[in-house]
């Protein structure tokens, strides 16, 4: 089955936003054994969305649209999409109420023109927005199924996932479950994990188990996509290849699935009745930012000190661990994190780096390691606090601090 991915927007088509929805569908489909073949964008043009429409639907079996469901002038899906169908549009009682009472839960009246969202073509297929105004639905055009979801990611992402994805297989075809398994690692690239898997039986890029990666910096994703005759058939073939892969990533795996490595750093605080405080130079509280808005976060996290002044005589280890000792004494946190950071001198530059000490102290003593990172500020300073937070995970875990990462230059 063809699939062609048609997003809508001003601001995509001029590069004002980045469109990150479109990479979200496309890994989406393929990772459930569905083909894209087109990628196209469209302004906010009423002939230039006919128009599109009508030539992906010349062309494609199904077509995904994203974005336009919004209540503004400029939102024009429905519109398009029924006058491409040579149908009017006509109100939907249903999602009016809905839309009606979501914002009556939040004691607000809803606005005249959110009533355009509950227009759809004569005939369409609702298809639901449990978290949003957008109603998105589905319509026959030319010889394609056309399905229609919100530009908000949070809003598109689920309803793919419940909504769209279901419908596509069967359109398709398709038969059986689907799982993709994720294992976030930190230190490693690409290169070397895939020398790392290599040879687990059935795992390959076209194997059974389909093996993927996805580089984000400081984070590699290590990707496993099955399908299966149902859900015991899925745990059957991923089981054993899921618990080979833990174990040759080993100690540089930081979370799995929708896991992030903060989110498992307060997790573990929380279970071991830990408190933290954090010192950090140069990263602009990235480490902070990261930890302080998860649930849980407000039993733990204690104090937070951001600053670009060394301690006197510059980074060290010893340094480092002067002020993590200081840290925990004066919060009365049970661990402390300090990361202090050496930036090299002049101008932003590929070879441009900083040497980064990190230390932790608890009711034991105290860790320290020394690490140097290159490639701009940018990306030193993002590195950085991903290994401060790396280190306090493997300290609270029993792992070695101090294990070399790929990152790291001499």
């Amino acid at each position: 089955m063809r699939v062609e991915i048609l997003c809508t927007g001003d601001e995509i088509l001029t590069g004002k936003t980045v469109n990150t929805n479109y990479g979200h569908i496309a890994r989406r489909l393929v990772e459930v054994g569905l083909d894209v073949h087109w990628g196209t964008t469209v302004g906010d043009d009423r002939a230039s969305l006919l128009t599109a429409f009508r030539q992906a639907a010349a062309r494609a079996d199904a077509v995904i649209v994203n974005g336009g469901l919004g209540p503004t002038v400029d939102d024009l899906s429905q519109e398009v999409a029924a006058e491409a169908c040579g149908v009017p549009l006509v109100l939907s009682e249903h999602w009016l109420q809905r839309m009606t009472e979501s914002y009556a839960r939040r004691g607000r009246v809803m606005p005249v023109n959110n009533k355009k969202q509950a227009m759809l073509p004569e005939g369409a297929e609702l298809i639901d927005n449990p978290i949003g105004t957008a109603c998105g639905f589905a319509v026959t055009i030319g010889k394609a199924r056309f399905f229609f979801t919100p530009g908000v990611p949070r809003e598109m992402r689920r309803m793919l996932d419940e909504q769209v994805i279901p419908r596509l297989l069967k359109l398709g075809g398709i038969t059986g479950v689907t799982r993709l398994k994720r294992f976030h690692t930190f230190g490693i690239g690409e290169s070397r994990a895939d020398e790392m898997l290599a040879g687990i039986p059935g795992l390959a890029i076209d194997g059974e188990i389909k093996l993927g990666f996805q580089a984000h910096y400081p984070e590699l994703e290590t990707k496993l996509a099955v399908r299966g005759a149902d859900a015991e058939d899925l745990v059957r073939k991923l089981a054993p290849v899921e618990a080979e892969v833990r174990r040759r990533l080993g100690n540089f795996v930081v979370a799995e699935d929708d896991q992030t490595l903060e989110g498992g750093l307060v997790a573990a605080l929380v279970a071991g009745g830990h408190t933290l405080s954090v010192a950090e130079t140069f990263t602009g509280g990235a480490i902070a930012a990261r930890l302080s808005p998860l649930p849980g976060a407000e039993m733990v996290f204690k104090r937070g000190t951001i600053t670009r002044m060394l301690p006197a005589g510059g980074a060290s280890k010893e340094a480092a661990v002067r002020v993590a000792t200081g840290l925990r004494q004066e919060s009365g946190a049970s661990h402390a994190l300090a990361v202090l950071m050496q930036l090299d001198e002049g101008a932003d530059r590929p070879d441009f780096g900083a040497t980064i000490f990190v230390a932790i102290a608890d009711s034991a003593g105290t860790v320290a390691r020394q690490a140097r990172l290159v490639g701009g500020r940018d990306w030193v300073r993002i590195g950085t606090a991903e290994l401060g937070l790396d280190c306090l995970r493997r300290h609270l875990g029993d792992l070695p601090v101090d294990e070399r990462i790929d990152f790291e230059r001499r």
